[in-house]
């Protein structure tokens, strides 16, 4: 699986010619998820599970919490199982982001 062209630039970091998908999964769901356009979770839905994608949700701290907050929704994720809706997270990133 590669990423396509179109969704390059959302991984301004990195060189995506040298990503894989398969091996950081949840590198690319929570980039393009939470960085991308439509394409770009299309894109994501069409290559990864559901599974996939709640196992992202709940881990990684690194969703805004507006994007988090929409995927628990839509996955039916309780929001007490997404990490960066958690009070002590949300604490810290208030520190760092006071908006």
């Amino acid at each position: 699986m590669d990423i396509p062209q179109s969704l390059h630039h959302f991984f301004w970091d990195v060189e995506v010619e040298k990503l894989d998908p398969e091996k950081k999964p949840y590198f690319v769901i929570n980039r393009l998820l939470d960085k991308g356009n439509v394409e770009a979770v299309k894109w994501v839905r069409k290559n990864y599970t559901d599974k996939t994608i709640e196992s992202a949700i709940t881990t990684l701290r690194d969703f805004s919490p507006k994007v988090a907050r929409f995927w628990a929704l839509y996955l039916k994720i309780p929001e007490k199982d997404v990490v960066c809706l958690q009070q002590p997270y949300r604490k810290m990133r208030k520190m760092h982001w006071p908006y």
